[in-house]
């Protein structure tokens, strides 16, 4: 068994596998050259040879346990048929929702909309670098993904006011986006996707109704990835309660962000555990990186542990960094 699913299924705690968030991306010299050359980032993700090839960069360079396939949780909205841009400096740009079609969007549709994703992961998992590594598919979680689509661009800024104005358009996407998002977790599984991620990347923005809008939702996604016989993590970043999380969604594994007490974690939550350390300890020195990343080795010792950053890796990390992260994750004893 690969050593991601070994520490998932098994429970296995002799060793931590290892692998990053945004592994595949700007940090990377050879993914920077392929950028240069490719301005659309949809386009990018859609383009199933280039989509695989940066997705084993990381593999090539440096033997991560876990290929993640390069997309983007917004191939969701954009298989609906939502207009779904990236502006330099800005991030993503939404467009109007068009609520009408995409209640009469039939599955084959969407599926022929962004089949290019599905083909990217089937190429990766069928790569001989890849035996003994898990090919990692993934999602937004079905409230980060109504946050997009309402709100039409990142909330960092906070939701627009308007965002819980119309109650029927919430119930209707949500419904809308769990079905489409069971679907394109399938088409990633048949593909050859071996592991799921579910990032709620915004569930930090909820107090209120997250019952309705996380905990129930996000169950529902979780079950219908164990009938595929897949493990599956959720990431519910910024989430203030992980233990009620984990006891009422019950994923396989929970990812945790770096604005938790690992030590408060390790006691109270006794499903698998990834991630946790902050992506700037990457830019400090080696000393530093050392001491943060054995800091976490050491907390989750005897607890099952994939070692991973508590959000995606940063563009301005070095190289030598990750090679140093990773010289420490693999001779700790």
């Amino acid at each position: 068994m690969t050593p991601i699913k070994n520490c998932i299924v098994n429970k296995d705690t002799s060793n931590n596998p290892i692998w990053l968030m945004r592994q595949a991306g700007r940090y990377l010299p050879e993914f920077r050259e392929i950028r240069k050359k490719n301005q659309d980032f949809i386009k990018l993700c859609l383009n199933s040879d280039l989509a695989s090839e940066i997705t084993l960069q990381p593999i090539k360079r440096f033997g991560f346990d876990g290929a993640v396939i390069f997309s983007d949780i917004l191939m969701l909205p954009y298989g609906l048929g939502q207009k779904v841009e990236f502006e330099k400096n800005y991030g993503p740009k939404l467009g109007e929702i068009d609520l009408k079609n995409i209640e009469i969007l039939d599955e084959t549709n969407f599926t022929n909309k962004i089949h290019k994703v599905y083909e990217a992961i089937s190429k990766t998992s069928n790569d001989p670098i890849m035996d003994n590594k898990d090919m990692i598919g993934f999602v937004g979680a079905p409230w980060t993904i109504l946050v997009y689509m309402i709100n039409k661009s990142s909330p960092k800024k906070g939701l627009s006011n308007k965002f819980y104005q119309d109650n029927f358009l919430i119930t209707r996407l949500l419904l809308i986006i769990e079905k489409f998002l069971k679907l394109h977790i399938k088409n990633q599984v048949d593909a050859g996707a071996k592991v799921i991620q579910i990032f709620d990347s915004w569930a930090g923005l909820l107090d209120e109704k997250i019952p309705d809008y996380i905990y129930k939702p996000t169950f529902n996604i979780v079950e219908y990835v164990k009938k595929l016989g897949v493990p599956v993590i959720c990431f519910p970043r910024g989430i203030k309660d992980y233990k009620n999380f984990c006891e009422i969604v019950k994923p396989d594994a929970v990812n945790i962000d770096y604005d938790i007490d690992p030590k408060k974690i390790v006691e109270e939550i006794k499903i698998p555990i990834q991630g946790g350390l902050d992506p700037k300890i990457l830019l400090t020195d080696k000393e530093t990186l050392k001491q943060e990343v054995e800091k976490y080795l050491n907390i989750f010792k005897d607890h099952p542990y994939i070692f991973n950053l508590g959000h995606g890796i940063l563009p301005e990390t070095k190289v030598e960094m990750v090679e140093d992260l990773i010289k420490i994750v693999r001779n700790f004893k």
